[in-house]
């Protein structure tokens, strides 16, 4: 069932607004505000993530507990459905990165500056660094918001793609540093795993040779960020050139993401295999 889950998660993707409709982490929100309101909490930021993110969890377990012996568990279906939907990444990102195209197309580096900060949050002292910016966002966006998510999706189910989204979200959202940082670190260690798959998918579907250089010391590393890993190993496989602007800088952008989206179809071929052999 999981793997048909992961085709109509594609198809919702494509062809539907569903996506849309079902991310609304409101309910969620209110909680951070409420439990960083209390004084409490304050020192307690592992706690209060476990609160955060098991929660929500143990719902999720109770109704999939409930589901399971009805109707051979396919009522099971649309819970792992819309679960894997809402634990997706937030917003479309081609739509965002499309103003910052156009502009960079034209050679228009000043329109650029002011989309890539209105947009997508991004800033830089220089054309070809902005470029380069740009690139790793789209890189690390897609990673975070797609690869991750079904990963734990296929590994552990959708108790563990819940789980990676609530703590991306406690990441970004909290206000407490103690307890931001808390969720950073979980983070870290959720991301440790897929972003050395996803590394090794780029090999793959990519220059081997390159992300072989980028990848071999720092393969096993605890330390280097999933962002870095995977922006270094994506353009290494992608032999994406130096930035410049036009055209040839938008090109880069499209090289990219046709690398991305090569992995994931190697991955969807892997977890077929998968699904065929167990």
């Amino acid at each position: 069932m999981n793997f048909l889950v992961l085709l109509l998660v594609l198809w919702v993707e494509k062809f539907s607004a569903w996506r849309k409709h079902i991310q609304h982490d409101g309910p969620w929100l209110r909680l951070l505000t409420a439990l960083e309101r209390k004084p409490q909490w304050a020192g307690r930021p592992w706690l209060a993530l476990a609160l955060l993110v098991l929660l929500p969890l143990l719902v999720l377990g109770l109704i999939l507990l409930l589901l399971a012996p009805v109707a051979y568990g396919w009522l099971a279906l649309p819970v792992h459905l819309v679960v894997v939907i809402y634990s997706l990444g937030r917003g479309d990102l081609l739509a965002a990165l499309g103003p910052f195209r156009d502009s960079w197309r034209r050679g228009d580096a000043e329109a650029a500056y002011l989309v890539a900060r209105r947009d997508l949050s991004l800033e830089a002292d220089e054309e070809g660094e902005l470029l380069q910016r740009v690139q790793g966002h789209l890189v690390w966006q897609a990673y975070q918001s797609f690869f991750a998510v079904i990963f734990w999706y296929a590994l552990l189910g959708p108790v563990a793609a819940l789980a990676y989204r609530l703590v991306a979200l406690s990441s970004e959202h909290a206000t407490l540093p103690a307890l931001r940082e808390a969720a950073v670190q979980v983070r870290h260690g959720l991301d440790w795993l897929p972003v050395r798959v996803l590394a090794a998918s780029f090999a793959l579907v990519g220059n081997f040779a390159g992300v072989s250089r980028a990848l071999l010391h720092e393969l096993l590393s605890w330390d280097i960020s999933a962002a870095q890993l995977v922006i270094i190993t994506a353009r290494a496989a992608g032999e994406i050139p130096e930035p410049v602007i036009g055209e040839a800088g938008v090109s880069s952008l499209d090289g990219l993401w046709q690398l991305l989206v090569r992995a994931a179809v190697f991955w969807y071929a892997g977890f077929a295999v998968w699904t065929l052999l167990i």
